[in-house]
């Protein structure tokens, strides 16, 4: 759950007829991929902003932006619930068990979150990666949504919430989010102007000599993976204004046991 003394939150799922929980969609496979050899975790922020860049090629993000644009997305309302963010973007999303498992283990994602091989500038022991995540990651949220933003849209400042997640298996895995996943298919070099994510430091107390710290800007950059704590620890952040081209974006969360 978001801090309940700041900001607004973001609004939860919407609920589409035209999007079956269950829909499977046929997603392109994870090819060509980096080496796993030349992908690092690298800190933003430490303990709240994470990125991984080139996580995709750029061949592999035209191929998904590609299959999106073919989907019927819907635009959220205008007019935001008392207490939610302003947000005007489209959007699609799709429970999908079995992607977020590819996502997870098909990339070099497991290895760099979990330390399960030596690679990344993050270097971490195990100890450390568990309070780091929040607890012992899981895998990704199955609840994949699709974010496309184009000229005028834009995501006002919010704290991302957390939520409980049950994996199938058995015994079914209960498990909870803990940061969010945004993975990036545009950028400035496909043309895409604007569209950043913005991070906001928690200001000084009123009598602080302290200065207000600078917000923490994360540009767009082509199959760049970021990463950033939500729930409780989540910092006030919100997507910039697009103002040339369309950004498209892919987001899911990491889980963690409970």
């Amino acid at each position: 759950m978001a801090p309940k003394d700041k900001g607004k939150k973001e609004a939860p799922r919407p609920a589409a007829p035209s999007q079956p929980a269950k829909q499977i969609l046929n997603w392109p496979a994870f090819t060509p991929l980096r080496p796993q050899s030349d992908l690092a975790l690298e800190e933003v922020l430490p303990n709240q902003i994470l990125t991984i860049p080139n996580l995709w090629t750029s061949t592999l993000c035209r191929n998904y932006v590609s299959l999106l644009s073919s989907l019927s997305l819907t635009t959220t309302p205008g007019k935001p619930k008392r207490g939610e963010a302003l947000r005007v973007n489209d959007r699609f999303q799709v429970d999908d068990p079995a992607f977020a498992e590819r996502l997870w283990s098909q990339t070099a994602l497991k290895e760099l979150v979990t330390g399960a091989a030596e690679v990344g500038t993050l270097a971490l022991t195990d100890a450390q990666r568990t309070e780091l995540w929040g607890g012992e990651v899981v895998g990704l949220n199955p609840n994949i949504r699709i974010y496309r933003y184009t000229k005028g849209q834009f995501f006002d400042q919010h704290y991302d919430d957390s939520n409980n997640v049950t994996f199938p298996g058995a015994p079914p895995v209960r498990a909870c989010t803990t940061w969010t996943l945004l993975l990036y298919l545009t950028s400035p070099a496909t043309g895409c102007v604007g569209g950043e994510t913005v991070f906001y430091p928690k200001p000084p107390k009123k009598k602080s000599k302290e200065p207000v710290p600078e917000p923490v800007i994360v540009g767009l950059d082509v199959g760049m993976a970021l990463l950033h704590r939500h729930g409780a620890d989540c910092m006030l952040h919100e997507g910039r204004e697009v103002t040339e081209g369309e950004k498209w974006v892919i987001r899911s969360d990491l889980c963690v046991k409970r």
